[in-house]
């Protein structure tokens, strides 16, 4: 979240930004860019009245998530000067992959699948049919996968974006 800044002492030639606004869209909170393309693509929301071509802040509320939402800024403020974007590692790859399945497979279902087609979809018919599907692993799985997407969907997802820290 990034909000203008008022002149600051030491800070009078703070330049604004380097923020493509064709990747813009309004929305109520304010004006909701994406930055960068791909791994290193962030998201970013210009809040209120504030410009993407005016000095600006970051503006990280000091809650349970603060420390990823640093992070978040640090990774933009690479991506503003040039600097190597490292990955946003909240997500392994195979996390990632668990997840598209996940969607995959709620889908299918709210679409009327049975589970076998849905296993046919995501592991191949041919894996589906080496097994007798009554004892099949990938029955089992296909069935934790619609029950894991429908916990995503019901409000699981914000869980994904935040990394797990000691207490």
């Amino acid at each position: 979240m990034l909000t203008a800044i008022s002149p600051l002492p030491g800070m009078e030639g703070v330049a604004p930004p380097d923020l493509n606004p064709r990747n813009a869209q309004f929305g109520p909170e304010g004006l909701s860019i994406i930055h960068g393309e791909g791994a290193a693509a962030i998201r970013v929301l210009v809040l209120g009245d504030a410009r993407p071509d005016q000095p600006l802040a970051a503006l990280v509320p000091l809650d349970a998530d603060g420390l990823d939402r640093i992070e978040a800024v640090t990774r933009l403020w690479r991506a503003l000067h040039s600097r190597r974007v490292f990955p946003d590692a909240r997500l392994t790859a195979q996390q990632r992959r668990r997840l598209r399945y996940m969607l995959q497979a709620v889908d299918g279902s709210m679409n009327g699948a049975s589970y076998r087609e849905i296993a046919n979809v995501i592991y191949g018919a041919s894996r589906v049919a080496a097994d007798s599907w009554k004892t099949s692993a990938l029955r089992d799985s296909a069935i934790d996968l619609v029950k894991d997407g429908r916990a995503m969907i019901a409000g699981g997802y914000r869980r994904l974006l935040r990394h797990r820290r000691k207490s």
